[in-house]
Order: C-alpha cells, then sequence, then structure tokens
C-alpha cells in the first residue's frame, strides 16, 4: 500500500514537500544514519574485542554490563539528558552557582540538536554491533590467532588483520539492526527539532491531513531502509568465513599493562555510565519525587495497556514463528522458504511506515465491512479495526515477527532430524511432535523470543502513536506525551517501568552469548 501511494496524485502537497522540507528531511536523516553507524562501530566494536580478547580490571562485569544500555529507549535517553543538561538542569544550575556566571557568559553543548541526537541512538544502539561482535569474537578459532602471534602481530595488529576480517558478517548485520533501528525512531528527532523522514510522516499525516502525502514519504523512507540492507549484501558478496579446526579451547586473555589496563576499564566505562547509569540514577531520582502525584490509578492503567499489547503481541508472534519454523523444517522448499522470508522482511521495516500501510487498509476494510453491514442489515460496525488494539498488535506483527521467527529457527536447528523420524515411527502427528518433543526441548529458545517480542512492543512508539485507539494510553506514549510538555521528572516514572522491563532479556541476552562457545564448560 505504501508503494503504490507513490503513483496516486496529490496535487500540490508533494510539491510543496518537494520543494521546502523534504531536502532537509533526506539530508538529516542521511547524517543521522552516518554518525549513528561510526559511532555503534567504534563503541560496540571496540568494547567486544576488549573483553574478549584482554584482561584488564572490571572486564567480567563489563562483559554483560555493556548490554545493559539496550534496555533504554533513544527517546527516554533524550527526555533525561534533556532534564539534566538543559539550561534550568542541574548540571549548568551548578555551574552557575559555582562560577557566578549568567546565561551568555559561558557556552555549553545544545543537547536537543541532531549531534545530540547521533550521541543519543550511538548509546543505545551499540549493543547491537556489541552483541554480534563478540558472539563472532567468542567463536573465533584459537588457531588462527596463534599464527597471527607467531608472525609477529601485536595484539592490536591481530585484531586489525585477523580478528575484524572474520568478525567482519557479524559487525556489518549489527551495524544494519542498529541503522534500520535509527531510521525507525521518532521520539528522540521529534522532542530534539530534528527533521527527519519519520518527523516528517507525522506532520504530514496529523499536522497537514494528507494520508496520501504521508505515505508517499514513507516510501522515500523505506528507500533509505532498502538501502542500508542492499549495502549490507553488497559488502557481504558471496563471501563466507569457515571454521576449519574441531578444537575448542579457552581464547587467550591478553594481560594489558597498566596504563592501557586502566584506559580499556576506562573506555569499556563510558558507554555504560552514559548509556545507563546516569540516565537510570536521573530516572530513579525523579521517579520517588513524583511518585506521589503519578503513581496513580492513571499509572496502572497505562501499564496495564502496556502490558496487554506486549503479552498478546508476543504470544502470536511465538505461536506464529513456531509455525512457520516448524512448516520450512517439515516441507522444505521454495514456498517455505520465501514466506519464511517475507515473514522476516518486517523487521527492515520502520513502525512508521507500517502503521501508514495498516491504518490505509483497515480505513479501507472499516468503510467496506460498514456499509455491508449497514445495506444488509441497516446497522453500523464503527471502527471494528481502526478503533481497536487489532490494528496495532497487526503493526506489532509485522515488525517484530522476525525476532520469533528467527529465535525458533535456531532452536530447531539444534534438534537433529532423528528426533523427528523417531517420533513419527511411533506414530506421532506433526503437530503432537512439535508439542511433545521439540517444544520442550526448544523452551529457552521459545521464552528468549517472548521476551524479546514483549520488550521491544513495550518501547516501541511511532506504531503506537498512529494506530492506537481513542484513550488508549501505553506507557510510551505517556513518556512522550509528559516529555514533549516539558514535564520531564513527571515522565519518568513511565520511562522507568520501560527500562526495568528491558532489564530481563538483556541480563538474559549475555549469559546466552556468554555460554555459545563450543567447548564452553570444557575449557
Amino acid at each position: 500500500m505504501v508503494t503504490s501511494s507513490v503513483f496516486v496524485p496529490t496535487g500540490e502537497v508533494w510539491d510543496h514537500l518537494a520543494a521546502t522540507v523534504l531536502p532537509r528531511y533526506m539530508l538529516n536523516s542521511g547524517l543521522l544514519l552516518f554518525g549513528v553507524g561510526i559511532g555503534t562501530f567504534v563503541v560496540g566494536v571496540g568494547t567486544a574485542w576488549m573483553v574478549t580478547m584482554y584482561q584488564f580490571p572490571g572486564r567480567a562485569l563489563f562483559e554483560w554490563a555493556l548490554i545493559l544500555p539496550f534496555a533504554v529507549p533513544a527517546y527516554v535517553l533524550a527526555y533525561t539528558y534533556t532534564g539534566i543538561f538543559e539550561f534550568a538542569g542541574p548540571v549548568q544550575s551548578m555551574m552557575r552557582a559555582a562560577f557566578g556566571w549568567a546565561r551568555h557568559d559561558y557556552w555549553f553543548p545544545e543537547v536537543r540538536s541532531l549531534s545530540g541526537a547521533m550521541w543519543m541512538m550511538t548509546f543505545v544502539l551499540y549493543p547491537y554491533v556489541y552483541l554480534l561482535s563478540r558472539a563472532a569474537f567468542i567463536e573465533q578459532s584459537v588457531c588462527v590467532i596463534e599464527v597471527s602471534r607467531t608472525l609477529g602481530c601485536s595484539p592490536l595488529k591481530s585484531f586489525i588483520l585477523v580478528g575484524l576480517p572474520l568478525a567482519r558478517p557479524a559487525i556489518v548485520a549489527g551495524m544494519t539492526f542498529a541503522l534500520i533501528e535509527t531510521l525507525n525512531d521518532f521520539g528522540t528527532v521529534q522532542y530534539f527539532a530534528v527533521d527527519t523522514l519519520t518527523t516528517g510522516i507525522f506532520r504530514t499525516w496529523i499536522g497537514m491531513g494528507e494520508p496520501v502525502a504521508a505515505a508517499q514519504l514513507a516510501a522515500v523512507l523505506m528507500t533509505f531502509v532498502f538501502a542500508v540492507v542492499l549495502l549490507e549484501r553488497w559488502t557481504r558478496g558471496d563471501r563466507k568465513v569457515h571454521h576449519t579446526s574441531s578444537r575448542h579451547q579457552s581464547l587467550p586473555r591478553f594481560k594489558l599493562p597498566l596504563v592501557m589496563a586502566l584506559i580499556a576499564t576506562f573506555f569499556c566505562f563510558l558507554p555504560i555510565f552514559f548509556g545507563f547509569l546516569l540516565p537510570g540514577s536521573a530516572l530513579i531520582v525523579w521517579s520517588i519525587e513524583t511518585a506521589g502525584e503519578m503513581l496513580n490509578a492513571n499509572f496502572i492503567t497505562y501499564a496495564f495497556n502496556s502490558f496487554l499489547l506486549a503479552a498478546v503481541t508476543a504470544a502470536l508472534a511465538v505461536l506464529i514463528g513456531l509455525f512457520l519454523a516448524y512448516g520450512q523444517r517439515l516441507r522444505p522448499g521454495f514456498v517455505m522458504t520465501a514466506a519464511t522470508r517475507i515473514a522476516s522482511l518486517g523487521y527492515a521495516i520502520p513502525g512508521a511506515v507500517i502503521a501508514v500501510g495498516v491504518l490505509i487498509v483497515y480505513t479501507t476494510l472499516d468503510r467496506t465491512i460498514d456499509g455491508w453491514f449497514k445495506g444488509a442489515f441497516g446497522i453500523s460496525t464503527g471502527l471494528i479495526l481502526t478503533g481497536t488494539i487489532a490494528g496495532v498488535v497487526i503493526a506489532y506483527l509485522v515488525r517484530f515477527l522476525a525476532v520469533s521467527l528467527s529465535t525458533a529457527e535456531a532452536g530447531l536447528t539444534k534438534i537433529t532430524p532423528n528426533m523427528d523420524a523417531a517420533a513419527r515411527t511411533l506414530g506421532y502427528a506433526p503437530g503432537t511432535v512439535l508439542r511433545r518433543v521439540h517444544a520442550p526441548l526448544m523452551w529457552g529458545s521459545v521464552l528468549t523470543a517472548a521476551m524479546l517480542v514483549f520488550v521491544d512492543v513495550m518501547k516501541e512508539l511511532p506504531a503506537t502513536i498512529i494506530l492506537r485507539p481513542f484513550d488508549f494510553d501505553t506507557l510510551a506514549i505517556r513518556a512522550y506525551q509528559l516529555a514533549s510538555d516539558e514535564r520531564l521528572a513527571d515522565a519518568s516514572n513511565s520511562a522507568l517501568a520501560i527500562v526495568l522491563v528491558g532489564i530481563i532479556p538483556v541480563i538474559a541476552l549475555s549469559v546466552a552469548i556468554a555460554r555459545s562457545r563450543a567447548g564452553h564448560g570444557h575449557d
């Protein structure tokens, strides 16, 4: 629907957008991608290599703590940093009190800016690169590293000549996820007044009342998404990396000199501090200060609405993901492979684009159903789809089904096909095999998929704003509304609840990665 809207005439609206704001939308979106790409690469890959290959103070703690910013949505970080560093915030207030400065006596970097948005997204999105890079570094063969050292390579040279090329597919994949999430972001760029294609979609749809023009902007945004995906495919090419050794030993950790060890500790601590500890501490303080006013019946309603959407979507996503993954296992072929690949495309599409497409389809269906019932029975059905949470859940499923599908596929691939054959010889039908054999064996993967989808839905903002029913607010929307009204402290309770929910899968992911290397427990 979004693609087809390109061919629908919009009169002078599109000409006006193209002549005034579209170049700025595209330029800011491109600069944001460039800045976040550089930042996530440096922080994600650098920290992953350090905690995997070097021994320095705090390394064991940093292994899992570096994932903590993953639990913080970018828009929550944006609200928090604005409250801390704005002119009336505690940092600048203390500076003025300490030095007797007035407003124009000093310079302070502007948080609410394009560069500020780059920093916010880098702090919360680098874990994508860190997670995949660290997993790739952990799985690397000891032999190639030992060979590079015998050839006279220093640890740094081994990293550049051996570690990076071997982990390249994982690094590129992590950066692709981070860049797609950058394009999907709405709360941060909107609050920082940075005009991007995503904010343009909302402004055109809601502010100008031009859904077709908004859909055309969404189509432009999709070209950015496809460019990111195609770039990842092109850079990968036909090159593949395989391990030829069956030996699995403990990776050598090189003990750094004192000065370098302190630098490594400081480098690993910075993203944790700026991405989790500092904003988390501020949210806790503000939440305590505003608890009496904000923790009321309305807050419980927002929390319940968020939980309802997340639980329903997670359950459906896991069921559909299992169905598709198991169907591909039973009937491997072009049709099932194509179906699973198409189902996975949604994760690469920003939530705003999905919401626009879903809303166009559901509005048409609502009108059709209502007209049919009026003609046949003389009654109006109202907004069955766009007036309920059905549209929101469908958008979530399109966006996050890839998460549960990939996790289910990973779980099933670890189960030997001989188990299927043995169960079928005992007379079990495929559904019974899945329920009684596969499900118990891959229960951990199922729970992981459910947790990841649950947290993604809790954090999701663009699609929720567009598709939510009237007077149906979630924690994410409430935090966004309060922050938009400059009530940053009041938004802290909703923001903190989202962060706390996100910590659970973050810890689970860290444990899973630590155990992912073959031979773990036998070193």
